[in-house]
């Protein structure tokens, strides 16, 4: 039979237990707690469609990114951010990074995931294109990393940050663009990282050739009727700009929590 003596103490064991226990809850909850206000902290708020929080990209390419990005968003709802830092810190890996911020972000609207964030770390030379759940099957992992190795990074190498990311943004958008059945129409082409490939240098033959056809058919009346109008057209034309470019009123809606699988590719440059 126990005494009263015995019960008591059995009693206060329990009772200083539960308070072990409730003090081992309450620490552990504050501990995730301030890990998660860590987390938050360490990722800039974003500006809007460009965030240029290194300082590397230059006016008019950070001009054409912005018309580029509105006009996308508005017409295939895909959020296309571009975020630029001078540095992650040590210890830090840029894929990770980008992934969580673009979740601290939440590019793209809510429940549908379509976003796409183009993320560079100056100091550690990386960039990496991350891909909202909503876009990857459009961007999957390979596309992206040949749009980094075409476009984006040879620009990089020269630090040419401007161009390359336009040319991110671009190609990116081109892709969405072309699932969504719309045609971009308010930016211009992206820059050519190696002309060669695309421009054919015109030889003195073909000069000299094309020289005596033109003297030939201006020698007749059907040719002047035919060539002049071409040549007055060529000499008018040939010195208007590219597309048109501009910014955007009324901020960037892209942001509206959509989350990341942790699809795209990255690249050191």
């Amino acid at each position: 039979m126990k005494s009263k003596r015995d019960d008591s103490g059995s009693l206060q064991n329990k009772a200083a237990y539960k308070k072990l226990i409730f003090a081992f809850i309450a620490v552990f909850i504050m501990a995730f707690s301030a890990g998660h206000s860590i987390a938050e902290s360490k990722y800039p708020s974003p500006r809007g469609a460009v965030n240029d929080f290194a300082n590397v990209i230059d006016a008019e390419n950070t001009a054409k990114m912005e018309a580029l990005a509105q006009e996308v968003l508005q017409k295939t709802g895909t959020a296309v951010v571009v975020a630029t830092v001078p540095s992650i810190g040590e210890n830090e890996d840029y894929n990770m990074y980008a992934n969580g911020l673009y979740q601290a972000w939440g590019i793209g609207k809510k429940g549908e995931d379509k976003g796409v964030l183009i993320f560079l770390t100056v100091k550690e030379r990386k960039i990496r294109i991350e891909t909202g759940y909503g876009v990857e099957g459009i961007l999957p992992d390979g596309r992206v990393g040949q749009i980094l190795d075409q476009y984006v990074v040879p620009f990089l190498k020269e630090g040419n940050y401007g161009r390359g990311l336009y040319n991110a943004m671009y190609a990116s958008s081109a892709y969405i663009a072309k699932e969504a059945g719309v045609e971009i129409t308010g930016s211009p082409m992206p820059h050519n990282a190696n002309p060669n490939l695309s421009k054919r240098k015109i030889g003195l033959v073909e000069i000299i050739f094309f020289l005596i056809a033109a003297v030939i058919l201006l020698g007749t009346r059907t040719g002047r009727e035919t060539l002049l109008p071409l040549l007055i057209y060529m000499l008018l034309s040939g010195g208007r700009g590219g597309g048109r470019t501009g910014g955007f009123g009324g901020g960037f809606g892209g942001f509206g929590g959509g989350m990341s699988g942790g699809g795209g590719a990255g690249r050191g440059f």
